[in-house]
């Protein structure tokens, strides 16, 4: 049997572990939703003790691996294999997830930041094949990048490079974002700011043709939500949806400007709002870009998709090969 992968995907709510085929397709997957509350040792030990159990399913041993891939949100130091902060998990703090994973295996093990793994994975499996050089943006819950230069990850001083969530788009904007600026892309674009934008639209008089219930939360607003409002003709869901759009077309156009890329590749759970949503993106784009373009850049959607964290983080050790 050819050397498989392993890949590690930690997010807040979930832990998945997958073990994947050198062509990047999974060949099994565990999930556990219990890890957010655990110490660092806990999560430690539960991440060790999931890829031995999977393996041990699976009939295989650690010598299938070529190496573990471990992809977790977050600022990480790449080239210690240290979590330096995250807000998924309490505690954490500068902690070294990597050696720690390490001492229970011999194959390599290698950790980075989500979307970084998810930006290789897509380079290497998906949307990116054929190409030298890309841009990886997850928008989901926040919004991340990952950087692909010369066939390679490209991570700056400490690695925590492709932090577009955190270029200012709206700097008039009232929200905060959780780094403690204004007008952030994350603040104005992804998911945790849809409960605001929806209570906002709301006071400011538009109507809803959602038929929420009594008693209904705005904290409860989520991108299903918005959704299914989309496929209502929901003059709000269609609104927020097309004004995030539109300041992530603006954050495309600065990546362009900042690196010119022959290829932005879109990820996420807020992808799920289809076309309406791309169309806005790509328009938006080509507003502020005009004839500024020399060269086609090529604006796709990831082909991984929901798969993305655990292919990704997977693909992570294939990166020397």
């Amino acid at each position: 049997m050819k050397k498989i992968l392993c890949g590690v995907d930690i997010g807040g709510t979930k832990l998945s572990v997958a073990l994947v085929d050198i062509s990047g397709k999974i060949m099994d997957e565990m999930t556990d939703f219990d890890h957010a509350e655990k110490s660092e040792q806990g999560l430690t030990d539960q991440v060790s003790a999931n890829i031995k159990k999977l393996l041990q399913k699976n009939k295989l041993s650690e010598s299938d691996l070529i190496g573990i891939g471990i992809g977790c949100a977050g600022h990480i130091r790449f080239k210690d294999g240290v979590i330096i902060t995250t807000s998924n998990l309490k505690g954490f703090k500068n902690y070294p997830l990597r050696d720690a994973v390490q001492a229970n295996f011999t194959v390599p093990v290698i950790l980075d930041n989500d979307a970084n793994a998810q930006a290789f994975g897509e380079f290497r499996f998906g949307a990116g094949k054929g190409y030298n050089d890309m841009v990886f943006l997850t928008i989901s819950t926040g919004i991340g990048a990952g950087i692909i230069i010369n066939n390679r990850l490209y991570r700056g001083l400490t690695g925590t490079i492709g932090e577009f969530g955190h270029t200012i788009v709206e700097p008039d904007s009232e929200l905060t974002c959780t780094c403690g600026n204004r007008g952030c892309l994350m603040s104005v674009a992804c998911g945790m700011a849809l409960p605001h934008l929806f209570e906002k639209k709301i006071k400011e008089g538009m109507i809803s043709n959602l038929q929420l219930p009594d008693g209904f939360e705005y904290s409860q607003v989520d991108g299903k939500l918005l959704k299914r409002g989309l496929r209502m003709n929901d003059p709000v869901s269609k609104s927020i949806i097309a004004d995030s759009g539109r300041y992530v077309g603006i954050g495309i156009y600065n990546i362009f400007q900042a690196l010119n890329p022959p290829l932005i590749v879109l990820g996420g759970g807020l992808l799920s709002w289809g076309d309406f949503y791309m169309d806005q993106i790509r328009a938006t784009f080509n507003e502020y870009v005009h004839d500024m373009i020399f060269d086609p850049i090529d604006i796709r959607v990831s082909e991984i998709g929901c798969h993305a964290g655990v292919i990704g983080a997977a693909s992570l050790a294939t990166e020397s090969c």
